[in-house]
């Protein structure tokens, strides 16, 4: 194995074998000899020595005791750091080559001079720094020196054992560098300290403050001092601090509070501190707004604004300003005013105190609006039993109306947001208190608005009876409640209106006509209106009778009586009667037959009219003779060549008689004397068939013709006439 490293590393082990060579023919360099070693500063010590040929470093070191500090240098001098102050140091020195390290030098004492100073400075006053420090190790004394830092003007230098000093009549606000170092017992200075300080800056002077009360700031404005680089102006009060800051020489305070007095101080500042002006300047805000504000309206029409007194308020002024753009106001040292009101208004209300400052700010503003005006127009448009309807104008300030009427025990009430009311429900013939309230949501209803009595419309009569007394007079009569009304009682038919009246409980209806319906009504009137008409009450007169009655008779035993139409009347009763019975009729015609009427006597003759619903009136009474009876065994005889006689026997009772031939030549009349029951006609044509008939004629002329008939045959006997033959009887037609 070693044999192939031999073979395998031949030409690097004879490159080995020469380095080894090589090194076996170098020497470590040379012990260097220190020259001396000092301190300058305090953690340091500086070594100079002589140069060791084919060095190419050098070793430092520093012991103190258990604690040994190193360092390589490139050359002498060398300075070994990291030292304590005011220290004994042992110092060594090694040469460093590529062969290796010298062995050390022979030590040589050498000591660190004492520490600089830890400064803390400042400018207590615009005219002085006040510099200080902790004590330093080994320090007997100290020494300390300062100059402006631009280098001009001189330099003030002091020794002291103390560890502060104080340099005075220094120029204000200016920079200073200050310098500072210890020395031992020895003298020997330590390091040294090196700062900057400005002094602290003038205090301003020549102070003017400005405040403007509408938006309660204050401008402040000062002198520009010497080394101020900014300023701090505060106001300071007893609840308040405020401030502002500026590089400027003025600056504006804002959110002063008012009523409130402040102290107005300005500060001027720089990195060295601040100065404080020697006066404050003292400024009084406007007061504040007046608060508790009360407003009362007592009595109505007057309005009496109160306020509570305020700080710095010299005097106030009270503004009152109505919905329609009208304002007044009130200036007074007191804390109330009073004004007029008018109802119906919302009055805005603001109160200002005032002092030199100026007026305070607004604060709240109240509205008061007044109680709404009462309606004085109030008009009742109608009337009736149970309602009322009132109109009034509309009033200012009032968003409802609220209508209570007080009549007895019973009230009624409307609300409505126009300037009218119905009041129902009422009683009748009652005086009622009605009152119109205005209403407003904001002040509520006006109590104080005057009534009305107005009095309904009296209560409706009740007819009671409806009566008829002999002498076709209606009497009427009623219930009513009413209080000293007049009552009218109208009956309305086809016919027309009938009135009558009474201030009693009873009138009479006169001159009804007959055969009419009518409706009975009854009203009531007092000064305060109509009544509602009462119920109806029918009323029927009885029917008229007929203008005019005939009697005809129509056989000897039959009559026929006619009438004309009896108003209101629906169905007839005709009674005719005499000694010897009654024949009766009852029909809805305005005609009737009479059948079993015995001839040549006197009846009398009644009608009834008789209504739809019964009434009747009896039509009175008229006399009637019954046609005298037919003659009878009525004959005919020849008389002379040319002349017939006609003879009939009288019937019962006296009569008179009218003789009639009907033949196809003519008729032939004739009318018997007085008390003869024949007559004779003296030319009558031969050859011909006669009808012959004999009639009563009655007391009016007329010739009745129901009595029978019979036809005789007249021949001829050549010129004359010949045989008269009786051919029978025929009906009267």
């Amino acid at each position: 194995m070693a044999g192939g490293q031999v073979k395998c590393l031949s030409v690097i082990g004879f490159s080995l074998i020469c380095l080894k060579m090589v090194a076996a023919t170098k020497t470590a360099p040379k012990i260097p000899t220190i020259d001396q070693a000092y301190s300058k500063i305090s953690n340091s010590i500086t070594v100079e020595w002589a140069t060791v040929p084919g060095a190419t470093g050098y070793l430092l070191t520093a012991r103190d005791g258990n604690t040994v500090i190193e360092t390589v240098v490139a050359n002498s001098p060398g300075t070994v750091t990291g030292l304590k102050a005011a220290t004994l140091y042992q110092i060594t020195i090694r040469s460093i080559s590529p062969a290796g390290r010298s062995q050390a030098s022979p030590p040589k004492q050498a000591k660190t001079v004492l520490a600089a100073p830890i400064l803390q400075v400042s400018s207590p006053s615009p005219d002085s720094i006040l510099v200080q420090w902790k004590s330093v190790y080994m320090a007997t004394g100290f020494s300390v020196s300062i100059m402006r830092a631009n280098g001009l003007g001189r330099i003030w230098k002091e020794n002291t054992t103390n560890t502060s000093l104080t340099f005075t009549s220094l120029d204000a606000g200016t920079l200073y560098t200050i310098k500072a170092y210890a020395w031992n017992a020895s003298g020997t200075p330590g390091d040294d300290s090196t700062c900057n300080q400005r002094t602290g800056p003038r205090a301003p002077a020549n102070i003017q403050v400005s405040f403007d009360s509408g938006s309660l700031k204050a401008s402040v404005s000062w002198a520009p001092t010497e080394g101020a680089f900014n300023y701090t102006v505060m106001a300071l009060s007893d609840s308040s601090r405020l401030s502002c800051s500026t590089t400027f020489s003025s600056c504006t305070i804002s959110s002063l509070q008012c009523g409130t007095e402040y102290l107005i101080s300005v500060l001027a500042t720089n990195d060295a501190g601040s100065s404080r002006s020697i006066s404050a300047v003292t400024l009084k805000t406007v007061a504040c707004a007046p608060g508790r504000v009360t407003i009362q309206e007592d009595p109505p029409g007057h309005l009496s604004v109160a306020w509570s007194n305020v700080h710095l308020g010299d005097y106030y002024a009270a503004f009152v300003k109505s919905d329609d753009g009208l304002e007044v106001h009130c200036n007074t040292s007191f804390t109330q005013c009073n004004f007029l009101s008018e109802c119906g208004f919302t009055y805005f209300i603001s109160v200002f105190a005032y002092n030199k400052a100026g007026q305070s700010p607004l604060g709240d503003v109240f509205n008061y609006t007044t109680a709404p005006c009462c309606p004085g127009d109030i008009n009742p448009v109608l009337v009736s039993s149970d309602r009322v309807e009132i109109v009034w104008s509309p009033v200012r300030g009032a968003e409802l109306y609220e209508t209570k009427a007080v009549g007895g025990f019973s009230v009624v009430e409307c609300n409505d947001t126009v300037p009218a009311c119905t009041l129902s429900a009422l009683e009748c013939d009652t005086k009622y208190n009605i009152t119109v309230y205005s209403f407003s949501e904001v002040r509520g209803s006006n109590t104080s608005c005057a009534s009305r009595f107005i009095t309904t419309a009296p209560c409706s009569p009740e007819i009671k009876n409806v009566s008829k007394d002999a002498f076709s007079m209606i009497n009427v009569y009623w219930r009513s409640t009413n209080d000293e009304a007049t009552y009218t009682v109208t009956a309305q038919g086809e016919q027309g209106l009938h009135r009558c009246s009474s201030t009693r409980e009873s009138c009479t209806l006169r001159g009804l006509p007959c055969g009419s319906v009518f409706s009975v009504t009854a009203v009531a009137e007092t000064p305060a209106g109509r009544s509602l008409p009462s119920y109806s009450v029918p009323l029927e007169t009885v029917p008229c009778c007929p203008a005019s009655l005939t009697v005809t008779q129509v056989t000897q035993s039959v009559i026929n009586v006619s009438w004309t139409v009896g108003t209101g009347a629906q169905t007839y009763v005709t009674v005719l009667e005499s000694h010897t019975g009654q024949s009766k009729c009852h029909t809805r015609q305005n005609h009737c037959l009479l059948g079993c009427i015995t001839c040549g006597i006197n009846y009398t003759v009644a009608l009834k009219a008789i209504s739809a619903t019964g009434l009747t009136a009896d039509c009175g009474y008229q006399s009637y003779s019954s046609s005298s009876c037919c003659p009878l065994e009525v004959k005919l005889y020849r008389l002379g060549p040319n002349g017939i006689r006609i003879y009939w026997q009288a019937s019962r009772g006296s009569a008179n008689y009218s003789t009639d031939l009907y033949g196809s030549k003519g008729i032939f009349t004739c009318a018997p004397s007085a008390g003869l029951s024949f007559c004779d006609i003296a030319e009558i044509p031969c050859g011909d068939v006669y009808t012959v008939m004999v009639s009563p004629v009655a007391e009016t002329g007329l010739k009745l013709t129901f009595c029978p008939k019979k036809i005789y045959s007249v021949t001829c006997s050549g010129s004359t006439l010949g045989m008269v033959i009786y051919g029978g009887k025929r009906n009267a037609e």
